[in-house]
């Protein structure tokens, strides 16, 4: 008989829940294993390869936990760990396993959403340095003109819940400026963080009409659907009871208390001592 067992599901921390959500709305058969690395967040600022160690950490806890695949619901995780987990780890050490990222899934249709063919790629200081997204929209819209602007404070204000302040107004205002003077073609804005479609009010409010704001969520979830639909021997591993369980590196009652603002549900996380790998 074969085992089954969850999906996983990984991000630094918290963000990853707002993908976490569409997945379990377009896909809610499935079961979730859920964890936010909050001990060590945020990844953003941190270097290539430790980046690399605590993805590798996490995504070796989900194989022993028995999970066959692996979302990396994490941009700056998928920008700088997933191509070496993919190329080096797997065909040596788990060679039947998959982990799949969110900058592909987004990359592949993001150059359906502009008339221009000019693109902003908003993200976290690591996401924008690693040019993940030059390089993959470049693979499947070679015609498309993409400019990059890091947004470290979008964090710090989601987590904060400062959300709904004068000084998430400035941020958020600084930095939709800064890119669309980078191109003044720009007719949509890519939301490359699992953290900033909480601050879509106040993105909405400084952005010049006719311009499109695109989140993650949606995409990876019908991404993912059909990944399962064409790799039915990846789906038949993974079980369908409809279950979520929660783990976090940090305090569990902190991240429980941040949860419900990004997943739109009560969670009870545990906490887990992640081995190094």
């Amino acid at each position: 008989m074969m085992l089954k067992n969850p999906i996983g599901i990984f991000d630094s921390g918290y963000g990853g829940l707002t993908i976490l959500k569409e997945i379990v709305h377009t896909l809610p058969e499935y079961d979730y294993l859920y964890l936010g690395d909050s001990a060590r967040a945020p990844y953003g600022t941190q270097s290539f390869e430790k980046v690399y160690e605590y993805t590798l950490q996490a995504v070796n806890w989900f194989f022993s936990q028995g999970c066959s695949l692996v979302i990396l619901a994490c941009n700056t995780a998928s920008a700088k760990a997933l191509r070496n987990i993919q190329q080096k780890d797997l065909p040596i050490l788990h060679a039947e396993k998959r982990v799949l990222g969110v900058i592909r899934p987004t990359s592949e249709v993001i150059g359906n959403y502009t008339t221009s063919k000019h693109v902003a790629v908003l993200g976290t200081t690591g996401t924008v340095q690693s040019n993940s997204y030059l390089i993959e929209i470049e693979k499947f819209f070679p015609n498309v003109v993409v400019s990059q602007e890091a947004c470290p404070e979008w964090v710090s204000l989601v987590e904060e819940n400062k959300m709904d302040t004068q000084e998430a107004d400035y941020f958020v205002k600084q930095h939709i400026e800064s890119v669309l003077g980078k191109d003044n073609n720009i007719d949509t804005l890519l939301l490359a963080c699992t953290h900033y479609p909480l601050l879509i009010d106040k993105i909405k409010q400084h952005t010049p009409e006719g311009i499109s704001i695109i989140s993650q969520g949606n995409i990876v979830a019908e991404s993912l659907k059909n990944y399962l639909e064409r790799h039915p021997n990846v789906a038949e591993k993974c079980s369908r009871g409809q279950s979520r369980k929660f783990y976090t590196t940090g305090d569990s009652h902190d991240f429980n208390s941040h949860a419900s603002l990004f997943f739109g549900d009560k969670i009870a996380a545990e906490k887990l001592e992640l081995a190094s790998s």
